[in-house]
């Protein structure tokens, strides 16, 4: 019998200061906290303890739906707590949970880390913007918090396409209308398809997830709207190359084209472990796409695009070699974990030792 109901797990969690909960039989319940996974209590929770506890913080509707397909996006909201997103699953037959924790307030882009650049794409009128992570890198936050920038600085109309909804968004200047995949609409692609018949402005849509999505999103860039979204890449060679694998071969030398022309910027970014241990700081790669940018898209030579993103430094990009090196010599982060991150290690480690023999030349002076 666990000793805690799920409320309880949750507000645990957060006033330890965790961003995610996960609950799995013959576990003890462990909170993510500053990136490392830690136990909640010592109490060994079984397959029906998890059971109990997921199934009770779903709604009749959203427990057949996992019975039926054995996974499930959702999100709920506690008072005095706050909002989750949570996603269930079976594993080997039994059911686990996951619980992510959602701030009443979506944070400012500068408080996030990211710097005039990223602040700048909110300004544009049309265009494909995305933004790009592994898991957990704070993607769907800095997507919510362009779109709420945009909504507070002109007078639009933006509609959001998410699964499940996390921050709820003021209208602002703007009229923001949110929906939920599998609530409000059934697929990203139709509700996107829908969204162009609305007088829509900006469409924000929290992932990329599949090609008729990929292709509706590229098509709305192309006719006068701005759309911002996300997918699960690491880099910005690696985002393009995603794209285009993700048509068939005969088709993939036409969607370079179209992005090379539709694509406006890609800002891929990863949650580092302080080196303190006191939380996590963001680091970044940031592209705009400029005539070499986008002859480099239009030839699939992915391979020279962190060369043109360092030259393009006066436009507000770089490398996420630039921003590891960086985080690195003001001792935000430790020199393993800059490596880690790092497209080059070698360029980190220079970096660094050049900047360590100034420092040790200046003291000696």
């Amino acid at each position: 019998m666990h000793q805690y109901d799920l409320i309880e797990y949750l507000a645990l969690a957060i006033q330890a200061g965790a961003s995610d909960l996960h609950l799995s039989p013959g576990a003890a319940p462990v909170m993510r906290l500053h990136g490392k996974m830690t136990p909640v209590t010592e109490e060994v929770l079984d397959a029906n303890d998890v059971r109990e506890l997921v199934l009770g913080a779903l709604k009749d509707t959203q427990r057949a739906r996992l019975e039926q397909e054995l996974e499930l996006d959702f999100a709920i909201e506690v008072d005095h707590l706050g909002r989750f997103r949570g996603n269930a699953c079976y594993c080997m037959g039994r059911i686990e949970g996951n619980f992510r924790f959602i701030p009443d307030s979506i944070p400012e882009l500068a408080d996030l880390g990211h710097g005039p650049t990223v602040q700048g794409m909110c300004g544009l009128r049309d265009g494909l913007i995305l933004v790009t992570g592994v898991s957990n890198s704070g993607k769907t936050t800095t997507l919510c918090s362009m779109t709420q920038a945009i909504a507070r600085s002109r007078s639009c109309n933006i509609v959001t396409i998410e699964d499940p909804v996390e921050f709820v968004f003021h209208h602002g200047s703007s009229i923001i209308r949110q929906r939920q995949v599998g609530f409000d609409t059934h697929e990203f692609a139709r509700a996107m398809k829908s969204a162009l018949r609305q007088d829509v402005d900006v469409i924000t849509v929290s992932e990329l997830r599949d090609l008729e999505t990929m292709r509706t999103a590229i098509t709305a860039a192309e006719t006068g709207h701005l759309v911002i979204s996300t997918l699960h890449t690491t880099d910005v060679p690696s985002t393009i190359t995603r794209i285009l694998d993700s048509y068939p071969k005969d088709q993939q030398e036409y969607v370079a084209a179209q992005l090379s022309h539709c694509l406006k910027g890609v800002l891929c970014q990863h949650l580092i472990r302080r080196a303190d241990g006191s939380g996590r700081v963001m680091a970044s790669e940031v592209m705009m796409v400029n005539s070499a940018i986008a002859g480099c898209i239009r030839a699939q030579r992915m391979h020279q695009m962190p060369s043109l993103i360092q030259i393009g430094g006066a436009q507000g990009m770089h490398t996420i070699d630039d921003s590891l090196l960086h985080l690195l010599t003001h001792g935000f982060i430790t020199l393993e974990d800059a490596t880690a991150h790092a497209r080059d290690p070698a360029f980190i480690e220079s970096g660094y030792e050049k900047v360590r023999q100034a420092q040790a030349g200046g003291k000696r002076r």
